[in-house]
């Protein structure tokens, strides 16, 4: 069907479907993370920052070429609470009275969190009912008032196995002068986004699941046509547009996303995931992708009554859900037993199938949850 991809990655095993938790790392990450962070710093009587600093410009590369964007749009973040929490408090419009954000009870809830402690008191984030269908742009359509100030929205659903209709929900947002957010975190790597095309305001995201590149690489990115109204107030020397200018009385912001990014910054999370995410790039998110659905499609055909995340495969994302009821917990302790790496949430098992992944792998998942039902 595919290529064999198993062999660049390290698996313990036949049954990791665990990718919207965290990817499996590269062979080859552990000698190019010496190379692009040790080596500087042990080999060298200098200090290392100048070679340090280019991974960072690696890093926002490979995220150019993932997304369709321009490197200079991009800024590297520590998670995407943080990103979200810079963003949102950067934007006047926002910091006024009465502000509201729009997003949906099934985004991850930390991104709640993180709103509803950096907007003012009396800024309202209002919530699309979790009983809605947010793969439907009617949903969005009802709920895109004029009022709405900002609409986050998540690309993917990691607990239902949804995926959001952008292009639709972008649209609409424009039309009704409303700013547009868009989360990453659980499509990155698997569903593929064109920033060129889809234009939102603003995207957050992470590397740690589908980008198999670890904890500590997120980021954000900014649509130059917003970037003079952003004005973050979480900065540091690199958000300066001279970081070595070292006036203490003067401060302007740097011309691009990197206004964003804060005091010294860490260097080795983004040495993995460039590492990673140009490896994924190059392959090109759509063969991911078609892998992705076709190994989900065979699971859909085997357990059809079980299948409880969308059967469109424009409203899917890259993760399954299955449910078995009484028999969820006699399931799972099955799949456990047989090194099969899944996990369950409030709608049922959540699998997930990557590049790595082969028909080899569901017919083992299915085998096991067929012996134990």
């Amino acid at each position: 069907m595919f290529a064999d991809y198993k062999k660049d990655f390290y698996l313990a095993g036949p049954g990791y479907l665990l990718n919207h938790s965290v990817g499996r790392p590269l062979k080859s990450t552990e000698q190019v993370f010496k190379e692009a962070f040790f080596a500087p710093w042990q080999e060298s009587g200098r200090e290392p920052w100048g070679q340090w600093l280019s991974v960072i410009d690696d890093f926002t590369f490979a995220l150019s070429k993932l997304f369709n964007g321009h490197q200079k749009d991009f800024c590297p973040q520590v998670n995407l609470s943080s990103a979200l929490t810079k963003i949102v408090m950067s934007l006047d419009r926002l910091n006024r009275e009465h502000a509201v954000v729009l997003m949906s009870e099934i985004d991850f809830p930390s991104m709640g969190f993180a709103l509803k402690k950096a907007l003012p008191a009396s800024c309202e984030v209002r919530f699309i009912p979790k009983g809605l269908d947010v793969t439907d742009p009617n949903v969005w359509d009802a709920h895109i008032s004029r009022d709405v100030d900002l609409v986050f929205v998540s690309h993917a659903y990691s607990n239902t196995g949804q995926q959001a209709p952008l292009a639709n929900i972008f649209t609409i947002a424009r039309e009704r002068g409303c700013l547009s957010l868009v989360d990453v975190a659980q499509s990155a790597g698997i569903i593929p986004l064109d920033l060129a095309r889809l234009q939102p305001d603003f995207l957050i995201g992470s590397s740690v699941k589908w980008l198999c590149g670890g904890p500590g690489a997120a980021y954000l990115w900014v649509n130059p046509a917003i970037l003079d109204s952003c004005q973050p107030k979480d900065v540091g020397w690199f958000s300066h547009e001279n970081p070595f200018e070292f006036d203490i009385h003067d401060f302007r912001y740097q011309h691009s996303a990197m206004r964003f990014w804060g005091g010294t910054p860490s260097i080795a999370p983004y040495a993995i995931a460039a590492h990673s995410i140009h490896y994924l790039a190059g392959l090109g998110i759509p063969l991911l992708r078609k892998c992705n659905q076709q190994l989900i499609d065979a699971v859909a055909q085997e357990l059809e009554h079980e299948f409880v995340s969308p059967r469109d495969v424009e409203k899917r994302s890259g993760t399954l859900i299955l449910q078995f009821g009484e028999q969820q917990h006699q399931i799972m302790t099955a799949l456990a037993n047989a090194n099969i790496s899944v996990d369950a949430r409030s709608m049922g098992i959540r699998i997930s199938p990557h590049i790595y992944n082969n028909m080899a792998d569901i017919k083992l998942l299915l085998d096991v949850i067929k012996a134990n039902r």
